[in-house]
């Protein structure tokens, strides 16, 4: 049966309710991804399964921990007491995390931890032990570094780690155990259900190479809720497609309205976190009370910043030579107890891309480069000579490798004979467009690289070498240590 995407879900119910006999319902749905969007698809999904009415004594959701999952195929594979259609759904399921998701499960702890919601942060935690069969011994803070991959950088302070394990003992919490909950759940599904009878599972990950997801995918149907997180543009207009439904939705409940320039400011304080920009759009409806317009000044008065600012807004901020948004950015990554080494390391990285690609316009291959070119004209007329430029680049290092190795082939006992040696790999740093398919950052660097002369970009690695030598070998305020620099090369 089909995966189909959360957007296309509403016409799947249509055509469920339209052609009920000759297209009945699935005998299982896998429902993830986004926590609020797989809840609004199984309220709507249940909705059509079970008009709310008779949802009391056909409805059974269950906790989705490994160990409930024999009560659920045995609940599943029971005969209704009254007629009519039953349905089972494990709520929240852990039957898909694996030990690959490690990292995963300790930053959607620690963002739950974050958002002060420790139920859920342990929830994560305890699926993340169950998993690796730990106990809460092993995760003891002089027994953590051997029994957890805990980045020391990322997490440098590990107090929320020992507040979630004392909220799970004080709250008398167990560890989950996996055991075969996995190959119990496939079986049942491949068996098949009583006539009537559904199961419903909601996840907010899934591992796509498991036999039990294309059993499931075989047997039932499988709606995505997930939204991409990364930072492409076309993740972020995903990411805001989804928040500008939201918003839509709650708006026209509510009978308010708000333009896009309220609705970008929001998205600036909150970032894509799909629950705490309805909260804090509920938030703003209740504020502005019988007035039918939220304005920016509402949203200024009343929300609090909680978007996690990844370092690249930092990065472009720098690029853009913007002082007060490259200073904001620090500031926040500081406050997020990024390591200010790694903040320094991600600076330099971006100016030498620049740098880089101020040598291609400075080439005969960037000659047709102007300022104010559209994107239009830059994909079909310079992409290719930046790509051309890149071949170049690797052609002439591959060249002189070869002139290296040549001159290096008497070895060191004077035989001539020189030991093999491996191949060096292509370094790729000095390539521009190192994915050919996506030309957008390309242009984007471009862009960016005409705020700045070959000399200032030069003058800005020296700065941010000096600054690296200060804060490896000095005790200055490291915070101040970097505003220096940002400042040097952003005036």
């Amino acid at each position: 049966m089909p995966e189909i995407h959360y957007k296309e879900f509403k016409k799947y119910l249509t055509r469920l309710e339209e052609n009920r006999k000759t297209e009945p319902a699935a005998p299982v749905y896998l429902i993830y991804g986004e926590e609020l969007l797989w809840n609004t698809a199984l309220e709507a999904l249940l909705d059509v399964l079970i008009p709310g009415k008779d949802r009391g004594l056909n409805y059974d959701p269950i906790d989705g921990t490994p160990e409930n999952i024999k009560l659920a195929m045995e609940r599943v594979n029971t005969y209704s007491l009254l007629s009519g259609t039953k349905v089972v759904a494990i709520i929240d399921s852990k039957i898909f995390y694996s030990k690959q998701d490690e990292s995963s499960l300790l930053d959607k702890a620690k963002a739950s931890f974050d958002a002060d919601n420790m139920k859920t942060a342990a929830k994560y935690l305890l699926s993340l032990l169950g998993l690796l069969n730990l106990t809460f011994e092993d995760v003891s803070p002089e027994n953590r570094r051997k029994t957890l991959k805990l980045d020391p950088e990322k997490y440098k302070d590990a107090q929320w780690f020992d507040k979630i394990l004392d909220y799970c003992t004080e709250e008398k919490l167990p560890i989950p155990s996996d055991g075969d909950s996995a190959a119990l759940l496939q079986t049942a599904v491949e068996h098949g259900f009583p006539t009537g009878n559904h199961l419903i599972i909601t996840t907010d990950m899934v591992d796509k190479r498991r036999k039990l997801y294309k059993t499931l995918l075989k047997k039932g149907v499988i709606i995505d809720c997930s939204v991409p997180k990364g930072a492409r543009r076309a993740d972020q207009q995903a990411q805001e497609a989804v928040l500008v439904e939201q918003m839509e939705t709650l708006l026209h409940g509510s009978g308010k309205t708000m333009d896009r320039r309220t609705f970008q400011a929001m998205y600036e304080l909150t970032g894509f976190d799909l629950r705490i920009f309805s909260e804090n759009l509920n938030i703003l409806i209740s504020y502005v009370g019988d007035r039918k317009k939220i304005t920016q000044d509402d949203v200024k008065n009343v929300l609090k910043r909680s978007k996690k600012d990844p370092i690249y807004e930092f990065t472009n901020a720098v690029s853009d030579r913007n002082v007060e948004k490259s200073l904001f950015f620090l500031d926040s990554l500081l406050s997020d107890n990024l390591h200010p080494l790694q903040i320094l390391a991600a600076v330099t990285n971006q100016i030498r891309k620049l740098l880089i690609v101020r040598g291609f316009i400075e080439s005969p291959h960037g000659k047709p480069w102007h300022s104010g070119i559209q994107y239009g004209q830059f994909k079909n007329s310079i992409m290719p000579a930046v790509q051309e430029y890149d071949r170049d680049i690797l052609n002439q290092l591959q060249e002189w490798d070869e002139l290296l190795s040549k001159n290096g082939k008497t070895n060191s006992s004077g035989t001539g004979k020189a030991g093999k040696k491996k191949k060096k790999p292509t370094p790729t740093d000095l390539v521009i467009a190192k994915n050919s398919q996506s030309p957008y950052p390309v242009y984007q660097m471009l862009l960016k690289s005409e705020k700045f002369t070959t000399h200032e970009l030069m003058a800005a690695l020296e700065k941010l070498s000096e600054a690296d030598l200060r804060l490896k070998t000095t005790r200055q305020n490291q915070k101040l240590v970097l505003e220096h620099a940002i400042l040097g090369i952003c005036r």
